[in-house]
């Protein structure tokens, strides 16, 4: 394909993590020719998960890399194209979306948005050497590992202190760290916390995460003293907030969290525009809803696409 030249397919995903895959997987075995753009390559957050145990289907439990490569491999086989490349704007112009590269121009009567979100990091030492050895942003995912083991939790949101609950229920020895004298989660889920024993750090900080072969303690600055102290654990649960990738699709409506808002069919507010996986706004973001919400922006973009024609 000469430079800028532009492909028609009918219904391209940007994103190839779970979500994406999923989604062209069923649209490419429904008979759509399906196309898959990612700057990264495949994979997205699952490639972070050590081991993918709780993944209903998937037993003894398999590695993210593993998995994400059978989606891959899966995807393909029914004719979805794969390509690394970054994604510099979307348009839509008549009925066709416009999706453009660097080098080159994809037009497809569906899109999908399956970006994701990333996790804010606390960028302290430590912290990414020890990703997957102690260092977590997932207790659903992670915190079956460290049952009654010493656990340390950071922030102080809804997000922090509902995990932290959860967390509670494997460990009868979980902190939680916060930067401010109070919590901003609600009261009730706040209220909840402290009755399961959860130990809280207030006008504290994460900085540094010490180890050998995996996390063994964290230092702790108080932030009104600068006072440092060092405390043993075996797990970091990181909970300061995620970010939604949405910087191609500013304009669509979203949640007071900047998550795209979408119908159960997974559809945004412009018709025949997807959004699928931790990019949209929804309840419970894990492995096997991103699937599913691939799954079903898939099916009704293959409706839409073959009532079309």
């Amino acid at each position: 394909m000469s430079e800028f030249e532009s492909e028609k397919y009918d219904y391209v995903i940007i994103g190839g993590g779970a979500a994406g895959l999923a989604s062209a997987q069923y649209a490419a075995r429904g008979g759509l020719s399906v196309l898959v753009l990612d700057l990264a390559g495949a994979g997205g957050q699952v490639l972070q998960i050590a081991d993918l145990e709780n993944y209903p289907g998937v037993f003894p439990a398999v590695d993210g890399t593993t998995f994400t490569m059978t989606m891959q491999k899966q995807a393909e086989s029914f004719g979805a194209k794969i390509l690394q490349t970054q994604v510099l704007s979307i348009d839509k112009t008549g009925g066709s979306f416009v999706v453009k590269t660097k080098k080159a121009s994809y037009e497809a009567a569906c899109l999908c948005i399956a970006t994701g979100a990333i996790h804010r990091n606390l960028e302290v030492p430590g912290e990414k050497e020890f990703t997957g050895r102690g260092v977590s942003y997932c207790a659903t995912c992670d915190g079956p590992f460290f049952r009654n083991k010493k656990i340390v939790v950071v922030g102080g949101g809804d997000s922090a202190c509902s995990e932290a609950i959860y967390l509670s229920t494997l460990s009868s020895d979980v902190s939680i760290i916060h930067r401010r004298d109070t919590f901003r989660a609600q009261q009730a889920v706040i209220d909840k916390m402290l009755a399961a024993g959860v130990k809280p750090l207030y006008d504290s900080v994460v900085k540094e995460i010490k180890g050998g072969v995996k996390v063994e303690s964290v230092i702790v600055e108080n932030v009104k003293t600068g006072e440092q102290s060092e405390f043993a654990c075996d797990a970091v649960f990181i909970f300061t907030g995620m970010l939604p990738q949405t910087d191609l699709v500013e304009m669509l409506p979203k949640d007071p969290s900047g998550y795209i808002l979408t119908d159960e069919n997974m559809e945004t507010s412009v018709p025949g525009l997807f959004a699928a996986g931790d990019v949209r706004s929804k309840p419970f973001r894990q492995v096997v809803t991103a699937v599913s919400d691939g799954a079903i922006a898939a099916h009704v973009a293959s409706e839409r696409i073959r009532n079309a024609k």
